[in-house]
């Protein structure tokens, strides 16, 4: 996930570091990971999958503040 603007709070296995403009972080395949924006700045980012299967099937979502299906 690359931050374009703003600062995300990116939970990792279970580890919060915050991430800035510019910065980038690499969610290893498997890897337990949450993106949240804690201030009321706006917060985008770009997300980029590497692999041969981008399909969303796979997710298992442990916590969905949103109540997806």
């Amino acid at each position: 996930m690359t931050i374009v603007h703003g600062e995300a709070v990116i939970t990792l296995d279970g580890i919060d570091e915050v991430y800035k403009k510019g910065q980038v972080a690499q969610i290893p395949l498997g890897a337990k990971h949450r993106i949240q924006n804690k201030s009321n700045e706006e917060l985008i980012f770009i997300e980029v999958q590497l692999g041969t299967y981008f399909g969303e099937d796979d997710i298992v979502r442990i916590e969905d503040d949103y109540n997806r299906k």
